[in-house]
């Protein structure tokens, strides 16, 4: 079991990690933390449906930990400010203590991975007792239509000020290491 998802974001670790598992039948489990509806988005990326996937993590700003800083790509309005948007991939070695889920959510896409899934990094003032993670999925135009299946979840996750984690993550977590048995040569999100 991968304590720390972001670790996945290094392409020849995960590789490495994917084939092992595969080769001698043993499960690389992926805790799933604060991000939602993974096994939907695992079972679109099976099926090669899946063609988008945006996870955007909203914090006040005192519960981010940087290891280099991130200037505002935008002022947002209000309370709100952007400070990263683009590839998970880009975004994981800046702050892995913030993005698990992220990463989970780049490994159940696995046909559009870290580099294809979109992380969206928002500090908000106004947040000062929630940790919000927004998860947008994209699927298939429908019949040339210009309409797509999407999905829009929103979690919100109780948070001390400054923390790190919300207070849900650590039963999400004992959750995953309970069913973490027997599921043989792939990856697992749990």
């Amino acid at each position: 079991m991968i304590g720390s998802p972001t670790a996945l974001a290094d392409s020849d670790l995960e590789t490495r990690l994917r084939e092992t598992a595969k080769h001698h039948g043993n499960t690389l489990y992926v805790p799933s933390g604060a991000f939602w509806g993974g096994e939907d988005i695992q079972k679109m990326a099976d099926a090669g449906t899946l063609k988008a996937l945006t996870v955007t993590m909203s914090k006040h700003p005192s519960c981010f930990r940087f290891s280099t800083p991130l200037p505002p790509l935008s002022s947002g309005s209000g309370s709100r400010t952007v400070l990263f948007s683009g590839p998970v991939r880009d975004l994981c070695p800046i702050a892995p203590n913030n993005v698990n889920s992220m990463a989970a959510a780049a490994m159940a896409a696995h046909n559009l991975g870290f580099s294809g899934v979109t992380g969206c990094i928002v500090a908000d003032t106004d947040l000062t007792d929630w940790h919000v993670v927004l998860v947008e999925v994209t699927g298939p135009e429908f019949e040339g239509s210009g309409r797509s299946f999407t999905v829009k979840t929103e979690r919100r996750n109780p948070a001390k000020l400054g923390a790190v984690t919300g207070n849900a993550t650590y039963q999400s977590f004992w959750s995953s290491v309970l069913v973490c048995q027997g599921h043989g040569g792939k990856v697992h999100l749990c």
